[in-house]
């Protein structure tokens, strides 16, 4: 079989797709007038004529190079460089018109001018903005905050500013916005004025470090992503830190970062690290500050480099970080939330399976079920071609969990995905195997067309009784092609959300052993190079696997995951693999199951509670204008705090109380906090019935 490693976001890719900086200095002061314009290498030029030639002949997607593409490539170039419309006017959009369609031309000539040129003026016009927020910030005026107006915080859809004097106001009414949630943090005027200065004084800095590579990445970047977003160049310095000692990277709280937007965004959490454990750093959200120890002061990182910020949030074993993160689901102009995390080094063992007991009630019955959590699909592939008899696998642990899960006699277990970005496709094969006999799992097509099926060919099976998968939007890859294998089997009910959607695999390239006899350092190439399908035929691509049982969301179905990425592979569908359910469920079991549970959608209190909250979330969500009124920002802070709060209060986290009568590992599933959990307990109950009173299914009408 061939080895694949897949996640959701693969760790450290993100984030180094843009700027890679220097160490961070302090105590400078202007640089801009140091600063020549920043000119191509020829190395880089070498480096895009080779990617190009990569991606031309081996991306999965084929793809002609003309005016259309161009016209993608260069509004995508000056997204990534002024993607909030806060620099370029319209005139200067008018003025670089002209090379719409001619990024192809620049590709297949192997010329970098243009686009160097770009970046300069871009960077000429954020000197002009930088001028004006200092001269802003410096006038000792302080801001009115009695005065009834607002601010507009969606930039995507906004129109670039027609002159100067417009942009200047956009920038005046984003400073005023700054200002007033430092004020209602408490600071006094004069702290709020230097707190600004010393931000944007920061990023001057930043930008007047960035070089040739960084520019050159960020622009061969808007070309290469439109193959698909998970395709990506990496510059020689990027690349370099990307080969670094992983486990270095892993010390500290547990999260991988990036740049977006001004922000540190949590791009991931580690499973096993501090952030994890605790529960507290969810997927994007934003870090604006950074303190040392419980009583250190906050540090201002809105608008550092991601790697400066690691340095801050990194640091010895058993010491503490005090970050201010603003959660991913607060709603505009919402405070944010301090989060004290003590670092240690990310444990192996817990990034693995566990297992707990749950008594679900269910009618008159009380039905004992157990509960497989899988944060990733891991695999020591070393330990496994060395043939040690008890290497680290996904398969082996969850093998023995359900061994000793049979052997408290539980009536039916739940496998929880929920959040599981992937990671080895063998575990996801061998997992399948667990309950099934035997037969194909997964399909693998290359981009020569080639497909292979992949299989679990044991033989043998673990468990034959009830099961049902939970997932969510943020299970992907390997777990998108478990819960779909158990649902073409037929073998088990699928529950939650719709999944990501990532049907694709990457490849990385050393561009430097391309060309062993070159000097220059040339960067590296992630490419997407294959596709998955399920045994049913379909792409888990852009669609992933849809629940069998939906369960409420605060996402919209194009809301994060593949299906909100325009340049993503689509989906596609090929021919069947032979295989033959298993058909431990059917679609008048998923009928009956979903009716009863939508009768509890009417009666439940906490379910209830959940889509009124969700609901009044999202539509909460939808609002990106933020008052700069300060009574009336006041009140939408609270407004949008109580909100967010309800959501919280009957989140997903897990609370289990043991019981004094039962042993260690069984616990009453008063899962207060987790309702989608104890939802997917009372579904997995509900199977129980049926798989006991098969007569309940075959009565009931489709």
């Amino acid at each position: 079989m061939k080895q694949y490693l897949i996640t959701l976001i693969p760790v450290m890719f993100l984030g180094l797709q843009q700027r890679v900086p220097e160490e961070h200095v302090t105590g400078m002061g202007s640089e801009w007038e140091s600063v020549d314009a920043i000119k191509p290498q020829e190395s880089q030029l070498k480096a895009q004529s080779l990617a190009s030639n990569i991606l031309s002949n081996y991306h999965y997607r084929k793809m002609e190079l003309n005016d259309s593409v161009s016209s993608i490539i260069f509004d995508k170039y000056i997204s990534s460089l002024d993607n909030g419309k806060l620099y370029f006017t319209q005139d200067d959009l008018k003025e670089l018109e002209k090379f719409r369609y001619s990024f192809d031309d620049f590709i297949r000539q192997n010329q970098v001018a243009v686009p160097f040129d770009i970046y300069n003026l871009f960077r000429e016009r954020y000197k002009e903005r930088s001028a004006y927020i200092q001269e802003l910030l410096g006038s000792n005026k302080s801001f009115d905050f009695m005065v009834d107006e607002s601010l507009d915080t969606d930039r995507e859809s906004a129109k670039w500013a027609s002159n100067t004097d417009e942009l200047n106001d956009v920038w005046r009414k984003y400073i005023k916005s700054e200002a007033l949630d430092l004020k209602l943090t408490g600071k006094a005027d004069t702290a709020i004025v230097s707190t600004l200065q010393n931000r944007y004084k920061t990023r001057d800095r930043a930008l007047a470090r960035i070089r040739s590579e960084q520019v050159f990445q960020t622009y061969y970047n808007s070309f290469s992503e439109i193959y698909d977003p998970h395709t990506s160049y990496m510059s020689p310095t990027t690349a370099d830190r990307f080969n670094q000692d992983m486990s270095q990277s892993l010390e500290g709280i547990g999260a991988v970062l990036r740049e977006d937007n001004n922000y540190i965004k949590i791009v991931d959490v580690v499973p096993g690290g501090p952030a994890y454990k605790g529960k507290q750093l969810k997927k994007d959200d934003r870090v604006i500050g950074v303190a040392q120890g419980d009583d250190g002061k906050i540090v201002d990182i809105v608008g550092w480099f991601v790697d400066d910020a690691v340095k801050l949030i990194k640091g010895p074993k058993g010491t503490v970080v005090r970050l201010q993160v603003l959660p991913a689901d607060a709603l505009a102009g919402t405070a944010p939330v301090e989060m004290r995390i003590v670092r240690e080094k990310v444990k192996l063992e817990e990034q693995r399976s566990k297992k707990e007991i749950v008594s679900i009630k269910n009618g008159k019955n009380d039905r004992k079920v157990g509960v497989i959590s899988i944060p990733l699909f891991y695999r020591d592939f070393g330990g496994a071609q060395s043939r040690e008899k008890e290497f680290n696998s996904t398969t082996r642990d969850v093998k023995r969990q359900i061994e000793e899960l049979k052997a408290e006699n539980v009536e039916g277990i739940i496998i929880d995905l929920r959040n599981n970005g992937g990671g080895s496709l063998t575990e996801a094969i061998s997992l399948t195997g667990l309950f099934i006999t035997k037969g194909p799992v997964v399909q693998v097509r290359s981009s020569t067309g080639e497909t292979d099926v992949e299989s679990d060919n044991d033989g043998s099976i673990t468990y034959d009784g009830p099961l049902v998968v939970m997932v969510n939007r943020f299970s992907a890859s390997a777990s998108e092609i478990f819960a779909a294998a158990i649902q073409d089997y037929k073998r088990g009910v699928i529950v939650g959300e719709k999944t990501f959607g990532k049907g694709t695999v990457q490849q990385m390239l050393d561009l430097n052993q391309m060309v062993p006899k070159e000097s220059s350092q040339l960067g590296s190439l992630k490419l997407t190079t294959a596709k998955f399908y399920r045994i049913n035929g379909s792409s888990t691509q852009i669609k992933g696997v849809m629940p069998d049982i939906e369960l409420p969301t605060a996402f919209k179905p194009d809301e994060y995951g593949e299906a909100s990425e325009k340049l993503a592979l689509p989906w596609d569908q090929i021919a069947s693999a032979a295989f033959t359910p298993v058909n431990k469920v059917n679609d008048k079991v998923v009928d009956l199951l979903i009716n009863q549970y939508r009768g509890r959608l009417n009666t439940d209190d906490e379910l209830k509670k959940l889509v009124s909250n969700l609901e009044a979330f999202k539509k909460a969500r939808d609002n990106k204008t933020v008052s700069l009124k300060e009574s009336v920002r006041k009140k939408e802070r609270e407004e949008a705090e109580k909100k967010r709060e309800a959501l919280n209060q009957i989140g997903t986290e897990a609370e289990l109380e043991e019981e004094e009568d039962e042993s260690e590992e069984i616990v009453a599933a008063k899962v207060k906090k987790d309702v989608y959990l104890m939802e997917s307990g009372r579904i997995l109950a509900d199977l129980i019935t049926v798989a006991k009173e098969p007569e309940m299914a075959k009565t009931k009408k489709k």
